[in-house]
């Protein structure tokens, strides 16, 4: 037997094939060099060769909330800074299966068997199935990827699974928790989803989330110990956020420039406080009669707002838009006087980030990460929350006071582009994934799981030749 040893590993011959190295062994016809993962990277430490597997349930054009636009934006600038990145999601409505998105290789699968015919525990975790069988296509293709980095709870069994069978690292991004969103679980539903979530932090070598309110919340619901959690802020892209026009265009709105626009845009649940700015309009109408209050976004909790919209007697000065395109968007962020959002649950709020880099004045919640990104009174206002009556007072202290007003909006847009840019925050998330990617833990763990998969195919094939002999005539 002879063995050769890279250099700087020196082995005696009886210490293979046990031996936690790279090794390179011949017998007979028996030949194989041990570095199909522990490459030169570990050397080099080439941070640009870093290829990453990213999953997430909805990604452009497909958005449901911020989650679509977060993956989007942090792909683009980690692709920017020479990371590979590949991503599988959700497809449907006549998406590509399969298009390169500014450098992002992009891959839609649809959950098995089709359709939206039973609920949607069960859409997930067929989903899921998916998921992993397109992970495993594309690593049985193109090799195995450094890391998989798995978007809150609802691809936490493709993640795990592409773990365990490719010997990947998992990097999880928490969103949101269950628990937060219904400030506790109360049904069979949301213990489910939370227990889901616990799984994914576990399984996770790392957790990223956005805000210290998220990192407390994740200590709280699922007792994370500390040195496992990463607080990555989200980004904000300020030319993302400009009007075609100089001038916005409210025509197709039908609005008025002589209106007063105190704007909310985001999903339409009960957590996001939209029923509070409903009770504060009357207030505000009284004072500032020429306001107008618009509402983007769609959710589950649109018809209970209308109503009571209706009931207060709101017709005509509260509009609801629904899902609006980017461009409504930017137009009215910058034809409002105000951009409110008066969440009751809030990890991070990067639509309060929107507003910011849009030159809009922000009123928001004292709560979660909106508490974090707005200092009071310095580039924004704050409101306690679910309180109509502060509400309504802080909204009238930016129409009444127009220049004081764009100071705030002035020094908020400082803070959007240089602590929020998503080149920084790719930059930080880049630093986590070469320290999980090149930590002594993940190097023994590769080294350990090559050498036990060559180890297995070497005694295979010696046990088929010793059947072979055995069946000979003697």
């Amino acid at each position: 037997m002879f063995i050769c040893t890279i250099p700087g590993f020196l082995l005696p011959p009886d210490s293979f094939p046990r031996a936690n190295s790279l090794v390179f062994y011949w017998e007979k016809t028996y030949s194989f060099l041990l570095l199909e993962i522990i490459r030169a990277k570990w050397i080099g430490k080439d941070v640009t060769a870093m290829r990453i597997l990213m999953l997430s349930w909805e990604f452009p054009p497909r958005s449901v909330g911020g989650l679509s636009q977060h993956v989007f934006e942090l792909s683009r600038a980690l692709v920017a800074g020479g990371i590979q990145v590949e991503l599988i999601t959700a497809g449907g409505d006549e998406l590509p299966e399969h298009e390169v998105m500014e450098g992002i290789g992009v891959w839609r699968v649809n959950p098995y068997h089709g359709g939206n015919e039973r609920d949607f525990i069960d859409w997930v975790q067929r989903l899921n199935f998916a998921l992993l069988e397109q992970g495993a296509v594309l690593s049985n293709r193109e090799g195995k990827y450094d890391l998989v980095h798995a978007h809150d709870w609802l691809v936490t069994y493709a993640a795990r699974g592409l773990k365990h069978i490719y010997n990947m690292p998992l990097l999880a991004t928490i969103h949101a928790t269950e628990f937060g969103r219904n400030n506790g679980l109360y049904s069979g539903e949301q213990r489910y989803i939370s227990d889901i979530e616990w799984l994914l932090t576990y399984e996770a070598w790392k957790v990223i989330c956005c805000s210290k309110y998220m990192e407390e919340e994740l200590k709280h619901v699922f007792h994370l110990p500390g040195d496992k959690i990463k607080i990555i802020p989200n980004g904000i892209r300020p030319e993302a956020y400009r009007p075609a026009d100089k001038k916005p265009s409210l025509e197709r709105f039908h609005f008025n420039h002589d209106q007063k626009i105190v704007f909310y845009i985001g999903r339409l649940v009960q957590e996001k406080g939209i029923q509070i700015l409903l009770e504060a309009a009357p207030i505000i109408l009284e004072r500032y009669p020429q306001t107008t209050f618009v509402i983007a976004g769609k959710g589950p909790f649109e018809a209970n707002l209308k109503n009571r919209a209706r009931e207060l007697g709101l017709e005509g000065k509260v509009h609801f838009l629904g899902y609006i395109d980017d461009q409504a968007r930017n137009e009215l962020y910058h034809a409002a006087a105000v951009a409110i959002f008066p969440s009751l649950y809030e990890p991070f709020g990067i639509v309060a980030l929107e507003a910011m880099a849009s030159g809009t004045p922000v009123v928001v919640s004292s709560v979660g990460g909106l508490d974090e990104i707005v200092e009071h009174e310095i580039d924004g206002l704050k409101i306690y929350p679910n309180d109509a009556w502060s509400l309504a007072e802080q909204v009238c202290r930016i129409l009444g006071a127009e220049d004081w007003a764009a100071s705030l909006a002035e020094k908020a847009y400082v803070k959007a582009i240089n602590v929020y840019s998503w080149e920084k925050i790719a930059r930080q998330t880049a630093e986590l994934y070469e320290e999980i990617i090149f930590s002594p833990e993940n190097k023994r763990w590769q080294e350990s799981a090559l050498m036990e998969r060559r180890w297995d195919e070497v005694t295979a094939k010696k046990g088929g030749e010793q059947k072979k002999k055995s069946l000979q005539p003697v």
